[in-house]
């Protein structure tokens, strides 16, 4: 990941407040800053992308943003903000909910509808910034998640929030590994998301919810079993066939399409290292019963085959 810094280092004190104003909107998206002093006011920002997702690490002092339906009016496509506090608390409002995030937590930011964003003391934030199409990929509605403030010391989302950091911090060593760590990160947010969330949702819903995540859980740790079949998960959670087939019939999937679309992705990002192995060692590593299966339904899924993306990928890597 290739970093860009930005900096009020050696500007006169004029021209500070403009100068960041055009920062933030390259960064982020156009919004109205508030400074508490803006001859004094002193910022740093170092931004790069990994795969699908842009992370930025913004120091400051004290700061409001404001979106405005005028600035949203020209965006083109939605995007969210994912914002991690390290050094003080963050005041945010949104869709009509008022919450304060302290280090250790995060929040998540609609770029499509209006926001007050605000740090009352200097702040050290490690932000994302994703498209919606992107999230939407891994999480049903995200929406209903914004305004939300999410536990980042704990369990899967102290697990997001020390990849985010790192892999601003660190970065990727190529593109191709870039890609994969991206599609972790977003995976690992939508579980945060998903499990720990206080949206409101009747038991009935919540317990279905767990039940399907149970077994996309268990269907993710035994992608590699060709014997991998609705009855095998269904058993694995305790619940009936039938259920089984109700609960992804909930989210637009069937059971099926689900496990062969996850040993796919699987595929794809081991075709992305450097030493992947036989094309036909991979086949039968997730579960396809030939070599044959297995190009045809990668070629259905991304548009080529499992032979032709690798040699796009050896190509990238050397050129």
């Amino acid at each position: 990941m290739t970093s860009r810094l930005h900096s009020t280092d050696r500007l006169p004190a004029s021209a500070r407040a403009s100068h960041w104003n055009a920062v933030i909107a390259d960064a982020y998206f156009p919004l109205d800053l508030t400074f508490r002093d803006a001859a004094r006011f002193e910022g740093r920002l170092e931004l790069g992308t990994v795969g699908d997702v842009s992370l930025s690490r913004l120091r400051t002092e004290p700061v409001q943003y404001e979106r405005h339906r005028h600035h949203i009016s020209v965006s083109s496509e939605e995007e969210y903000l994912i914002t991690i506090p390290r050094q003080s608390p963050v005041d945010f409002r949104q869709l009509g909910r008022e919450v304060r995030c302290d280090p250790g937590g995060f929040i998540l930011e609609r770029g499509d509808e209006p926001y007050r964003f605000s740090y009352s003391g200097a702040n050290d934030l490690c932000v994302l910034k994703i498209a919606k199409s992107v999230l939407a990929t891994k999480l049903r509605n995200p929406d209903r998640y914004c305004a939300l403030v999410f536990n980042g010391r704990e369990g899967i989302g102290s697990l997001f929030t020390t990849m985010a950091q790192q892999i601003q911090a660190q970065g990727a060593s190529d593109p191709f590994s870039g890609a994969v760590l991206a599609r972790h990160l977003v995976e690992l947010l939508a579980l945060t998301l998903d499990r720990t969330s206080d949206v409101e949702q009747g038991a009935g819903s919540s317990v279905r919810e767990a039940h399907r995540r149970r077994a996309e859980a268990v269907i993710l740790k035994d992608l590699s079993n060709p014997d991998l079949s609705p009855e095998a998960i269904a058993d694995a959670v305790g619940i009936s066939k039938r259920y089984l087939h109700e609960l992804f019939a909930e989210v637009n999937c069937t059971v099926s399409q689900f496990v062969r679309e996850q040993r796919l992705r699987a595929a794809r990002d081991l075709l992305m290292m450097p030493s992947p192995g036989q094309m036909s060692d991979i086949a039968y590593r997730f579960g396809f019963s030939d070599q044959a299966q297995f190009s045809r339904l990668f070629k259905a899924m991304f548009g080529q085959t499992p032979t032709g993306f690798r040699a796009e990928v050896l190509a990238r890597q050397q050129g």
